[in-house]
């Protein structure tokens, strides 16, 4: 079997820095001694992902405008954060309550997933949350505007394999969620 070898990042510089949106570019050799000197990257903050299940076995779901792929979508509550700020579990509790008005008692930690390691520097933190309960109301910043959708646990899968639940978090959490909780499609 081959050894695979990391690239070297012999320059790096930001091109794009913006609030919202902050562009790297490196330049790299290969392991071949190939040199790419126009290597970009999105440096983007970590995501926080809840899969809130109610004690009436539904799964908390929010619906909202997407404006990068033009889309009204259904997914899993999440939000950005920093991991030099703010811990992974205390930001998804977090997104949680602002974007649905639930409050889970405790957070699991069921993954650390990457959704696009070529490009961009993110992870997303998956957590599971038990026995989720409406305590209030959602906090929404002036870009959202999102519908809490309950689904029954054995309903998300049909709603997956429908094409409804399509945003590749989701899908994974969803996944993970059901395998840890024992239930098999």
């Amino acid at each position: 079997m081959k050894e695979l070898k990391k690239w070297k990042q012999l320059r790096s510089r930001l091109v794009f820095d913006n609030q919202w949106c902050k562009v790297r570019q490196d330049e790299i050799e290969l392991p071949t001694g190939e040199i790419i000197d126009d290597f970009f990257i999105n440096v983007r903050p970590d995501i926080a992902l809840v899969v809130p299940v109610t004690t009436h076995q539904e799964i908390v779901f929010v619906r909202q405008y997407r404006h990068g792929v033009g889309e009204i979508l259904l997914e899993l509550p999440a939000g950005a954060f920093n991991p030099e700020n703010e811990k992974a579990e205390a930001a998804a509790a977090r997104e949680m309550t602002e974007e649905t008005g639930y409050h889970c008692p405790n957070l699991i930690e069921l993954a650390t997933l990457y959704d696009n390691p070529v490009k961009d520097t993110n992870a997303i933190h998956i957590f599971l949350g038990k026995d989720a309960e409406k305590l209030g109301q959602q906090i929404l910043d002036i870009t959202e505007e999102i519908e809490v959708v309950l689904v029954p646990v054995e309903k998300v899968l049909e709603k997956i394999i429908q094409g409804e639940i399509c945003v590749s978090g989701s899908v994974a959490a969803v996944f993970l969620a059901l395998n840890h909780l024992k239930i098999t499609p």
